[in-house]
């Protein structure tokens, strides 16, 4: 079996390696400057090159020095492994969200959006009418009838369930509210919810999370669909 790793992790377990060498070489060094120290003093045979003594608050000094640099560099390379860009089909890649007939099915069967947790989006059936402000498919962000959504709030970054009573995006922190298609209606945000440029290669959707396309502006409507039923958040 093949392990794969992420660039991120490949560079942290090689600077975590390298710190480790260090830490060795350096015990090493002051074991081996301590015997020779020792024997000096019980009288054996002097080493061929003078040793240099190291004090106790010179031992304490360089060990304090080098804890706080390996733990500094320990640190910074975790730090690194985290936000290094996920390539592995995460969050800011290109993700296959499944077959498009089986994303459809679900659609049609549920009445609601397909969540996609790996890559934090929707995707939601579209077959409105392009305006000058909302042109999605010039866009790159619709195709076969579908559209992804980006889940976050364009408010204040909160998550947006989807109402199955009303058929609109609700956000619950201040409730925004967005119809089916993620375009604004109600509350504080000040555009629709964001996208993300989709492809179908093969019968399979494609959705790229590496680029965000902001969603459109308040007063868009291209599919004209009121609430189909009571709001699940109170309107603000």
């Amino acid at each position: 079996m093949t392990l794969a790793l992420s660039t991120g992790t490949v560079a942290a377990i090689v600077i975590f390696i390298a710190l480790d060498i260090f830490a060795v070489v350096f015990g090493l060094s002051f074991l081996r400057a301590a015997k020779a120290q020792k024997a000096a003093t019980e009288g054996a045979p002097a080493p061929t090159k003078p040793v240099a003594s190291m004090s106790r608050r010179d031992f304490f000094r360089k060990s304090l020095i080098t804890s706080l640099l390996v733990f500094g560099a320990q640190f910074g390379g975790a730090s690194i492994a985290f936000l290094w860009p996920n390539l592995k089909g995460g969050f800011g890649s290109v993700i296959n969200a499944g077959q498009l007939a089986d994303i459809k099915a679900q659609i049609d069967q549920e009445a609601a959006p397909v969540y996609n947790g790996a890559g934090r989006f929707y995707i939601v059936p579209w077959n409105g009418k392009a305006t000058s402000d909302a042109d999605y498919p010039t866009e790159g962000v619709t195709t076969d009838g579908i559209m992804p959504l980006y889940q976050r709030c364009v408010h204040l970054g909160c998550r947006v369930p989807f109402c199955g009573s009303s058929k609109w995006f609700e956000c619950p922190c201040h409730g925004s509210k967005y119809n089916f298609a993620g375009e604004y209606q109600l509350g504080p945000a000040p555009r629709g919810m964001d996208r993300f440029k989709i492809t179908i290669t093969g019968g399979n959707v494609f959705v790229d999370t590496s680029e965000v396309i902001l969603g459109p502006p308040r007063g868009t409507d291209t599919i004209n669909e009121p609430p189909q039923g009571p709001f699940c958040v109170a309107p603000g």
